[in-house]
């Protein structure tokens, strides 16, 4: 009993003391997780902090990269405002020089004209002497003749009339045919002389041109998607365009062949677009060359508007204007139309200025003259007259229309324009590279110039550069001394005046050089 009474006691002491172990254990475990949340939040913010400042590391770099390439930039803006500034001050020297160049010009002009005065009035003077001393002789005759045939003085009068009239008129007869012949000589001198300076003074670019196009392929297999299912993509294109393809055995290429130039670009600009999209069927066909052709008509206006632009010819109707436009794909003999409307209208401006006539009506009608051939495939008739009639519609000037109908002499010429479209035209024309069929008498000229040459004794080697103005010969320094070389050249320019024709002139250099060569060993 005694034993069981002490086991009662017992128990809630073991109780107790089980309460205060469990409680201090959950207390350690406590502190232990609170332990391990701060070091968590410790190493969380240890990290924010680092991935902060690498994040604050990337964006400096990114935006020192950007600064750079800010720079680069504006550094390149700058190297091309300075290129454009140089070939500015470049072009502003050149047009200095060519302002100088005729103000020289003219000052030479004004001295010929001051001596031709003087020479005037001393002829005139002259003249008065002569006047002078031929009454003396009247009134002496006419006393002889008084006393001597026992005449009247009225009778005297008119013998000596009679006999001074004849007198007159055969001398006034030789004195006339003699100023004809210096003037047509003069007028011809002048002519060639202008015609010269415009050559020399433009220099305009030629390209060359085709009837054929061809459209490159990405590969071989192209060739079938374009000839379409039993051949339906080819058709609709060449429906479309009125243009042939011709697909052969030309690797990764088709052909466009066709006399119309708008239509046969318009055949190249469609079967592009349609092979860079990859679409070709027949619908989409018929919409790519609408789109085509309506971007072409806009550039066709645009090339019209920027040559009247460059010729200076304002109020030109806006029918002419895309007619214009239609030349930049219109060629005559390789020569393209609108490049060569350009030079015929810088010509004529050129010649124009030297004669002292209109400038910017001699532009006009040399830019319009071969208007015409815009339309010549839909219009019968000479363009020359089918020119005419569309500058007359679209109420061009009177002395425009007339020279474009008579720059081929359908119409005969009536004024100084008409010819100086027909020179300017047959200049652009006929320069050395302008039409194919040119070129080869082109070189053959320039051959026989360096043969001409060569055919000299002591002549070692001749080159006719600057396309034929200027003849360079080297000759042997044993066989041609100093005074010889001068001579020598006297007898070349004249052999070239004696057996080739030219426009301007040609200016032959004889080089004769002495060398001394020894080797140091």
């Amino acid at each position: 009993m005694e034993i069981f009474n002490q086991s009662v006691l017992l128990l809630p002491i073991g109780l107790l003391l089980g309460i205060i172990g469990g409680f201090l254990i959950r207390k350690r475990f406590v502190e232990n997780h609170r332990a391990n949340i701060e070091s968590q939040g410790k190493q969380l913010i240890e990290n924010a902090i680092l991935e902060a400042e690498r994040i604050k590391k990337e964006a400096v770099l990114q935006s020192k990269e950007a600064a750079y390439q800010l720079k680069q930039a504006v550094e390149e803006e700058i190297r091309a405002d300075k290129l454009d500034l140089k070939d500015e001050r470049r072009q502003l020297s050149e047009k200095k020089e060519q302002l100088r160049r005729e103000t020289e010009s003219l000052d030479k002009r004004q001295d010929e004209i001051q001596k031709g005065e003087i020479r005037l009035r001393q002829l005139e003077e002259g003249l008065q002497k002569k006047n002078d001393k031929a009454e003396q002789l009247v009134l002496r005759q006419r006393d002889e003749l008084e006393k001597i045939a026992g005449i009247s003085r009225e009778e005297a009068r008119k013998l000596l009339m009679d006999s001074m009239e004849s007198e007159a008129r055969m001398n006034a007869a030789k004195k006339l045919a003699r100023i004809e012949n210096e003037m047509k000589m003069e007028a011809d001198k002048k002519g060639k002389n202008i015609l010269a300076l415009a050559i020399s003074r433009y220099a305009g670019d030629y390209v060359a041109d085709r009837t054929v196009s061809m459209v490159p392929l990405p590969n071989d297999e192209m060739k079938g998607r374009i000839i379409g299912r039993e051949g339906r993509n080819i058709r609709a294109i060449e429906a479309a365009t009125g243009i042939d393809i011709i697909i052969d055995d030309t690797p990764e290429a088709v052909i466009l062949s066709g006399f119309n130039p708008v239509r046969r670009e318009v055949a190249r600009l469609a079967l592009l677009q349609l092979i860079n999209d990859g679409r070709i069927h027949p619908a989409r066909i018929e919409e790519v060359v609408a789109k085509v052709t309506k971007e072409l008509e806009v550039s066709m206006r645009e090339a019209g508007e920027q040559a009247t632009f460059d010729v200076g010819a304002h109020g030109v109707h806006v029918e002419l204007i895309n007619l214009l436009g239609r030349l930049k794909f219109r060629t005559s003999y390789g020569q393209n139309v609108l490049q060569h409307s350009l030079e015929v209208a810088f010509l004529c401006g050129i010649m124009a200025a030297e004669l002292g006539i209109d400038v910017k009506m001699a532009k006009r009608a040399g830019l319009l003259h071969d208007i015409g051939k815009a339309v010549d495939h839909e219009v019968e008739g000479s363009h020359a007259i089918i020119g005419r009639d569309l500058a007359k519609k679209f109420g061009e000037p009177e002395e425009v229309v007339y020279a474009i109908g008579a720059h081929h002499e359908d119409l005969p010429p009536q004024s100084v324009l008409d010819i100086l479209v027909q020179s300017a035209d047959a200049l652009s024309g006929a320069r050395p590279g302008a039409r194919k069929e040119m070129l080869q008498t082109y070189v053959k000229r320039l051959e026989d110039l360096e043969n001409i040459a060569n055919a000299f004794d002591g002549v070692e080697k001749s080159y006719a550069i600057q396309a034929g103005r200027d003849l360079r010969i080297i000759v042997d320094a044993k066989k041609i001394q100093d005074a010889d070389a001068i001579l020598l050249s006297q007898d070349i320019a004249k052999n070239i005046e004696a057996q080739l024709t030219y426009p301007g002139q040609i200016r032959v250099t004889v080089i004769r050089e002495t060398r001394a060569v020894e080797f140091a060993r």
